[in-house]
C-alpha cells in the first residue's frame, strides 16, 4: 500500500493516545517517502498544497520523529519520510518571567506545543557563514527544533546581558550564547 496522509491520519485516530503520542516507542517499517514539506516559515505541504487546516497539521506534528538526520512521520504500522527545509517548527511567542540569572522562557510553536527553554529545551543560535546572519532555534522535544521567528528573537535580544565574554539570554538557570561581546558594535 502507498503511504498517503489520508493512511497515517487513519492510523493515528486508531491508535487513540492522549498527549502526544509515544513515538520514541514506535518501529514500524518504512512504507516509503510521503510528498509533504514542511517550509522554513513553518507551513505543511501535502502534494505540493499548503495544509489548511490547522488540526491537521497538530496531529501531523504530533507525530513528528527525526532519526539520524532525517525526519519521519510515525504510526504504530508505519513510517513515512518527509521534507524539512529548515527546522520542523517555529517559534511564534515566548513569555518571560523573572530577571537575569533567575529569568524563565516559555516558548510556544506555530502548532501549540510549549516548552520551558533550559538544560531540556535549549536554545542555540547559528550564524550564516557568509551573511552572518543569526538563525536561532529551541528544542521542542526529541531531537526537534523551533526556528525562534523574527520578532520573537528580537524580543530575546532585548532580554539579553553579557556573561563571561558573550552576550545572550538566561532561562531555566542557563545562560545560552547569542554572539561573542567582542563582535557587538
Amino acid at each position: 500500500m502507498t503511504p498517503s496522509a489520508e493512511s497515517l491520519a487513519a492510523s493515528l485516530t486508531a491508535a487513540k493516545t492522549r498527549g502526544l503520542p509515544p513515538v520514541h516507542l514506535w518501529n514500524p517499517p518504512f512504507c516509503g517517502d510521503l510528498d509533504m514539506r514542511i517550509a522554513r516559515d513553518g507551513t505543511w505541504f501535502y502534494q505540493g498544497t499548503p495544509i489548511g487546516r490547522p488540526g491537521l497539521v497538530k496531529l501531523f506534528s504530533s507525530i513528528l520523529k527525526k532519526e539520524d538526520g532525517k525526519y519521519f512521520l510515525v504510526t504504530p504500522v508505519e513510517k513515512v519520510g518527509i521534507t524539512v527545509d529548515d527546522a520542523p517548527f517555529v517559534a511564534v511567542d515566548f513569555e518571560a518571567t523573572g530577571a537575569g540569572a533567575e529569568q524563565t522562557l516559555r516558548f510556544e510553536t506555530q502548532v501549540g506545543d510549549r516548552m520551558r527553554a533550559g538544560p531540556d529545551n535549549p536554545i542555540r543560535v547559528v550564524r550564516d557563514a557568509q551573511t552572518g546572519e543569526p538563525s536561532p532555534y529551541v528544542l521542542v522535544r526529541a531531537e526537534l527544533e523551533a526556528l525562534i521567528d523574527r520578532k520573537s528573537f528580537y524580543r530575546l535580544v532585548d532580554l539579553g546581558v553579557h556573561h563571561d565574554d558573550w552576550f545572550g539570554v538566561w532561562s531555566g538557570g542557563t545562560f545560552f550564547r547569542i554572539i561573542p561581546s567582542a563582535e557587538l558594535p
